[in-house]
C-alpha cells in the first residue's frame, strides 16, 4: 500500500519555479498575489490566488478535487488589512 500526504499551504518565494511550471502546463497567466497551494508527496499541483480565487493547476494530474479543497480553504482564512498605499504620505506633511 502506498501512502500519499497532501498539503495546504501558504506559497513562499521558494515555490516560485514551481508556480510559473504550473501556470504554462495549464495555460494560464502567473499568480501574483497571497497564493495557497496544494501539494502531493511534495509536488505542486494547484493553487489559488486568494485575493482574487483565481486557479492553476496540472491538467496531466487528478487535481480539480484539490483546487475545490483551495477554493474552501481559501474562504476560511480571516481577511488581511490592505496596505494603504500612498495614504501614509497624503497625511504627513511635506518637507521644503
Amino acid at each position: 500500500m502506498t501512502r500519499t500526504t497532501l498539503t495546504i499551504r501558504h506559497a513562499n518565494f521558494a515555490d516560485a519555479s514551481d508556480l510559473a511550471r504550473l501556470a504554462a502546463l495549464d495555460s494560464a497567466p502567473p499568480l501574483t498575489g497571497e497564493t495557497l497551494v496544494a501539494a502531493v508527496d511534495g509536488e505542486l499541483w494547484a493553487a489559488i490566488e486568494i485575493g482574487s480565487g483565481a486557479t492553476i493547476a496540472d491538467p496531466f494530474r487528478p487535481s480539480a478535487e484539490l483546487v475545490e479543497l483551495l477554493r474552501l480553504r481559501a474562504q476560511t482564512l480571516p481577511e488581511r488589512p490592505r496596505p494603504l498605499r500612498g495614504a501614509l504620505s497624503r497625511l504627513l506633511p511635506r518637507a521644503a
